[in-house]
């Protein structure tokens, strides 16, 4: 390797990553836990949390060791892929380590937090938002260790040609286990928190978290699995294709400086760390009791951070080039990532108008809740779709501006500058995984206040916590949305190449375009739009299965011991989370395989082509579905919450009744199947490439597939 010198700033960054995020983890732990009733409360939760992860884990570390034995045999078939198999199993072994790490944290964090709270909403968002910067940390530590580390071994050793195809792999590790995390989670969570409102709420009027609720706990466990694991999988699986995306480009470019552009992109992510870290500083010391403030204000300033930082890492990468036009070049590329984080604000920014309860959408949808339940869905539903036009306005705007920068400085470069503007989106990520992990933290901390009897005051400011966090995980949201669709795209646009690359080597004709007047690439598109509509239906089908198993135990505890109701006996919350488990982990295997053999079946039955139009297909159509459903259910939780807060007659009313109806329709929307696309779509592009050389095999008509059409 001829500039180890930035690889070693990406390590060195990674493993202070990996510090801070321990030093924080121990900072969090010291914490006083509260009375023996909150730590009880939260023991019931770290057990839940752990037994599903490890039933979780178990099934994963079997799926993971058969597909890595199908990665060996696939990848380049004729010859065995002993570096791309063992890249895959460490990205998924890091993806596995870093939801855990972060997913402990929050569960110890939430007693202390709620704890933390009775001194003051300072220090219960300082506890909370520490305890999420865990997860943040530990993701982006993980990444630049594994993808600095594993391209560094496979360029000095020359094991393959192309170093970057390595980190594919270690890329598809981490989409496995992200896979198995959101979608399993997501489940898990909404299974919970749909039967808990159902039954506890609008049967019941039992308060949010009232320990008397059977499926209360399980909520609880849910927000822990569902929104720090599985998010920060999401995001860990996102911010490592992002790199290998753009690695891949720059492989694809008659740049002088190959090698050197190639790190680019994780030199950039390093910087962004930098950027991440100083703004959770600034956080600490921010003296303003407003969590939202606090949150965005600390995203604000990452971003401003980065764009400068970002600037000085051109500066230092610039010194390892001597050609002026490929100085050039990184200079321009430098603007594609500023364009890039700007782009994801402002799709975070969509998000925040349509879900946050002071805003026209989600009041307009608490005010529809007074004409019944349908006028709630359908007032959701229309907001949720009218919020796809900004975000959509946002990420073209980002991916030609990209595409015309990089594009004038050096022919072919346009598809590296949209690659780097998606690293640029999530340069940052460590910001933002913190800030998803500090809303469940929240979320727990107020049902442990009100289970340990805290009082009204220590309630009321968890819940101020709990709100910034809601608005927060929607923006979060926003910005893994515009990452995960201008990553694939990068990937698409790297597949083509490497497609072509082997066809010329093989004196095959090569694949100029995407042509839709092609019978079998049409075919395609229409499976490819297909496809996150499918996967959309099966995880909420998932919900609303669980859901109805968890209403059954609900009602049968409360007819069968009348005393769970009055307090005298405790509601029996293992069997809830035992329903969650059970029914969550059965659930998202068919999900699951078909994200990867869909693929793999349009690739042998149509060719390269086809599976490149598929792919587009299912960018196209889950940018619409994932920005519909995260900010319809984000719009419909804040609008009960808004009613609760004493709104339009507040709790207990027929208004309050219809906006539970909103939420529970929102739940599965906005934290199952609207932030799972994201991961649905990474993980097919990321399949598209690493089985390439499956499609090109001769007895596939080299790339044209087994159905072919004239």
């Amino acid at each position: 390797m001829e500039v180890p010198l930035l690889i070693i700033i990406a390590l060195i960054s990674g493993i202070l990553a990996i510090i801070l995020a321990l030093v924080f983890a121990k900072n969090v732990m010291k914490e006083d836990p509260g009375n023996e009733k909150m730590q009880e409360v939260s023991g019931y939760i770290e057990s839940g949390a752990k037994t599903f992860i490890a039933v979780q884990y178990k099934i994963l570390i079997l799926f993971v060791t058969g597909l890595s034995i199908v990665i060996l045999f696939a990848y380049n078939p004729g010859e065995f892929s002993w570096a791309h198999m063992i890249a895959y199993l460490i990205g998924a072994a890091g993806s596995m380590w870093a939801g855990w790490l972060g997913m402990l944290v929050g569960v110890k964090a939430n007693t202390r937090a709620a704890q933390a709270c009775t001194v003051g909403i300072k220090k219960g968002f300082n506890v909370s938002f520490f305890g999420g910067c865990v997860m943040g940390l530990a993701v982006v530590g993980v990444a630049l260790i594994g993808v600095s580390s594993i391209y560094w071994i496979a360029g000095t050793t020359n094991i393959v040609e192309n170093p970057a195809t390595v980190i594919l792999g270690f890329s598809f590790g981490a989409s496995s286990v992200a896979l198995f995390a959101k979608c399993g989670g997501g489940i898990f969570t909404k299974t919970a928190d749909v039967g808990a409102d159902l039954v506890g709420k609008a049967e019941y009027d039992l308060p949010e978290d009232d320990p008397r609720n059977p499926a209360s706990i399980a909520d609880n466990v849910g927000d822990n699995v569902g929104d720090i694991a599985g998010m920060g999988s999401d995001l860990f699986d996102s911010y490592v294709a992002s790199i290998v995306a753009a690695m891949l480009l720059t492989a694809m470019l008659s740049l002088t400086a190959n090698e050197t552009f190639a790190i680019l992109p994780i030199l950039l992510c390093s910087f962004g760390l930098f950027a991440s870290i100083i703004g959770i500083y600034v956080i600490k010391i921010w003296k303003t009791d407003v969590p939202s403030k606090l949150l965005n204000g600390g995203t604000y300033i990452a971003t401003v951070l980065f764009i400068g930082l970002a600037a000085l890492c051109i500066g230092l990468f610039t010194l390892f080039l001597t050609d002026s036009v490929e100085i050039n070049l990184a200079w321009r590329l430098w603007v594609c990532a500023t364009v890039g984080i700007l782009s994801g604000v402002v799709i975070g920014w969509t998000s925040d108008y349509f879900t946050r309860e002071d805003k026209k959408p989600t009041r307009n949808i608490a005010k529809a809740a007074q004409e019944g339940h349908a006028v709630t869905i359908l007032s959701g539903f229309s907001y949720g779709l009218l919020s796809v036009l900004p975000p959509a306005i946002g990420l073209v705007a980002a991916m030609a501006g990209a595409y015309w920068i990089a594009e004038d400085a050096f022919p072919g470069a346009g598809v590296l500058g949209v690659a780097i503007a998606a690293v640029g989106m999530l340069s940052i990520v460590a910001t933002i995984v913190s800030n998803d992990a500090y809303g469940p933290i929240c979320d727990n901390a107020r049902g442990i206040a009100e289970q340990g009897d805290l009082g009204d005051e220590v309630i009321r400011t968890a819940d101020k916590l709990d709100s910034a966090g809601n608005t927060a995980k929607a923006i979060t949201k926003g910005f893994a949305i515009g990452a995960a669709n201008l990553t694939v795209l990068a990937l698409l646009f790297s597949l083509i190449a490497d497609a072509n690359e082997r066809l010329f080597a093989l004196g095959e004709p090569l694949i100029a375009g995407i042509n839709l007047l092609n019978v079998g690439v049409l075919i395609g598109a229409f499976l490819g739009v297909v496809a996150p509509a499918i996967f959309s239906a099966l995880l909420v089908l998932a919900v609303q299965r669980n859901a109805g198993k968890m209403v059954i135990e609900i009602r049968r505890q409360f007819e069968e011991n009348p005393k769970i109701l009055t307090g005298e006996e405790p509601a029996d919350f293992n069997k809830c989370i035992d329903i969650a488990t059970k029914g969550s982990i059965r659930e998202l295997i068919f999900p699951s395989i078909i994200s990867i053999f869909l693929p793999i079946v349009i690739g042998i039955l149509f060719g390269i082509a086809a599976l490149g139009a598929f792919l587009a297909g299912a960018i196209l159509s889950g940018f619409v579905f994932a920005i519909f459903m995260s900010n319809s259910g984000g719009a419909w939780d804040n609008a009960k919450k808004w009613i609760e807060d004493g709104n339009l007659g507040g709790k207990g009313t027929e208004t309050h009744k219809a906006a539970i109806t909103g939420d529970t329709v929102g739940d599965p929307f906005k934290d199952t199947s609207g932030p799972s696309i994201n991961t649905l779509l990474v993980v097919m592009s990321l399949t598209a490439s690493l089985f390439i050389g499956l499609f090109l095999l001769g007895i596939f008509n080299f790339g044209a597939g087994l159905i072919t059409f004239v």
